[in-house]
């Protein structure tokens, strides 16, 4: 039995290595994946074209334009001449922000009375809105602060009763690359091995090699396991592959153990290759096999917490993702990498891996045996 398997897996290694463009893609998909999607889904928001109506035009307002312009929130490089030839920028997409001071402010700042200024926030974009919303309040109270400190020729720390020194676990920075691309790593390695394996086993009923296949001694359950070997390996050698771009190009840190995550990886493993198996197994060409993949792709993406928390689903969706695998698989990666956790935090994840792996490997091989048959 195991000289058979593998026999096929030299076979289907052979098959890999006689294509060379096609094993160069295998390891260039994740990296490029992985830059793209590092840097486009991110949730930091920095340096937005922000325009400035200054209609003041004193020390005190080019005092408040320059605190908003050394902040890295807000690009101030455009100045608009009144109200409508903002919103007009705003409304063409020149600008994502409007910084409007009206007359008088300079006054009310050197009288000591409250100062109002507005601030024009393109909402289109929710996220960068709530972003932009935030920091033109934190800008402008810091500069207030700084005013008020400056007017009273005293601190405003021993005005306060009431000091509060925020800390952020794990990800001190809040950068969104350090939660992104673990997320990444699963999501890669489960799209990846569904498309190598199902696709590469419709392939071949395509072509009509796998009928020859069958005719000699070898067994259903020896075909599939000598097939879907070599792309274990692939797998495994992607997941490094990203691990060191993420670490050496992002700064990514690993505070877990390795060993530990490349394990659990390999669980994760057996539920993809099961799903492509599987996908193999209900299609009968290419295409069908494409779609059937991309089918279970977008919902797989969507209801695992990678783009979207998971807190903000409606209940009903909440309860669908837990039949998401990769939900469990992005829950070990992110708690390993960024939190540093171990086998006994995880110990639920991954007892639900192994459940979906041993269902779906076990059914998509019955099916795939059957359809053989």
């Amino acid at each position: 039995m195991i000289n058979r398997t593998l026999t096929v897996a030299k076979k289907e290694l052979l098959h890999i290595v006689r294509d060379p463009r096609t094993l160069a893609v295998m390891f260039l998909i994740p990296a490029v994946q992985l830059f793209l999607l590092a840097y486009a889904a991110t949730t930091d928001v920095e340096h937005l074209r922000t325009a400035v109506l200054d209609a003041d035009l004193t020390p005190q307002s080019r005092e408040l334009i320059d605190a908003y312009r050394s902040s890295n929130y807000f690009d101030v490089t455009v100045t608009a001449a009144s109200e409508q030839e903002m919103a007009q920028m705003v409304d063409e997409g020149t600008v994502r922000a409007g910084l409007i001071i009206p007359a008088g402010y300079g006054a009310d700042v050197t009288s000591g009375r409250k100062a109002g200024i507005a601030f024009v926030i393109d909402g289109s974009d929710p996220t960068v809105a709530s972003t932009a919303f935030a920091a033109s309040q934190q800008v402008g109270q810091a500069h207030g602060v700084e005013l008020i400190e400056r007017r009273l020729g005293i601190s405003t720390e021993r005005m306060a009763t009431l000091e509060v020194h925020p800390r952020v676990w794990y990800n001190p920075e809040l950068k969104s690359v350090n939660f992104m691309v673990p997320g990444l790593i699963a999501t890669i390695v489960f799209i990846l091995t569904m498309f190598m394996t199902g696709l590469t086993i419709v392939q071949e009923r395509e072509q009509g090699t796998i009928e020859q296949l069958m005719v000699t001694p070898i067994r259903p359950v020896e075909l599939v396991v000598g097939k879907v070997a070599p792309y274990i390996g692939i797998a495994f050698l992607e997941i490094i592959e990203v691990l060191l771009l993420g670490v050496f190009w992002f700064g990514m840190p690993i505070r877990g153990n390795l060993l530990l995550l490349l394990g659990l990886s390999a669980i994760f493993l057996m539920t993809s290759l099961g799903v492509g198996i599987f996908v193999s197994s209900v299609s009968s060409t290419y295409r069908e096999a494409v779609l059937m993949v991309s089918f279970i792709m977008l919902p797989s993406i969507f209801l695992s917490g990678f783009l979207f928390p998971l807190e903000a689903m409606p209940r009903s969706l909440q309860l669908l993702s837990y039949l998401v695998p990769l939900r469990y698989m992005l829950t070990i990666i992110r708690g390993v990498i960024l939190k540093g956790v171990g086998l006994v935090t995880l110990k639920w994840e991954v007892v639900a891996l192994i459940a979906f792996g041993v269902v779906i490997l076990g059914v998509a091989a019955t099916r795939f045996h059957k359809r053989l048959e």
